[in-house]
């Protein structure tokens, strides 16, 4: 169930804004949506966290979570950066897909057994990149709703990356292919 919090709630998304001058600047900067679909570990979605507040990324995170979601909790996970992302939860599945609809964009799964590399993908300002719960990835479901499937190769035998690793191998991909350099370029 969706603990109380602090932020702006509506009946689709709750949009943590915790430092909303800072995203008002950069939100000329055209830049992914990084999707957590139930994330398992905490320590996980700090990380994601933190990569969203430095390379211009919003998180998405559809619940339930593995852990308790709330504004304390949030606060430990992404210590100093969270004032510096914006952050929405959605309750389920369904109020994504309802965000989604109201806020277009190409849905892509990123997944051990993607279809392509990441490398090969033209990411666009408005896609939503999905990275599943770190025990069992993203339902098959998602698969035939998504508009496509991407991968980070590995050697031979290996299972997975960190869930946040994978993240920040993608989500820099994107930022190189739209042209977004570092942080310090942005203004």
């Amino acid at each position: 169930m969706h603990a109380p919090c602090q932020a702006q709630c509506s009946k689709r998304a709750c949009v943590h804004e915790f430092l909303a001058p800072l995203r008002n600047a950069c939100d000329s900067l055209a830049m992914i949506r990084l999707v957590l679909f139930q994330p398992d570990i905490p320590q996980n979605l700090g990380a994601c966290l933190r990569l969203g507040a430095c390379l211009g990324a919003d998180i998405h995170v559809i619940e339930p979570c593995g852990f308790p979601l709330n504004h304390s909790r949030l606060r430990r996970a992404g210590m100093d950066y969270i004032d510096h992302v914006r952050l929405i939860t959605h309750l389920n599945m369904d109020k994504f897909l309802e965000y989604q609809r109201a806020h277009p964009g190409r849905l892509v799964l990123l997944e051990t057994d993607g279809a392509a590399p990441y490398t090969t993908h033209r990411f666009a300002p408005s896609d939503y990149l999905m990275l599943g719960r770190e025990s069992a990835g993203t339902p098959r479901a998602l698969y035939s709703i998504a508009e496509g499937t991407l991968c980070i190769p590995m050697r031979p035998g290996m299972r997975s990356l960190n869930v946040a690793m994978a993240a920040g191998i993608v989500v820099a991909e994107a930022c190189r292919q739209l042209g977004i350099a570092a942080p310090h370029d942005l203004g």
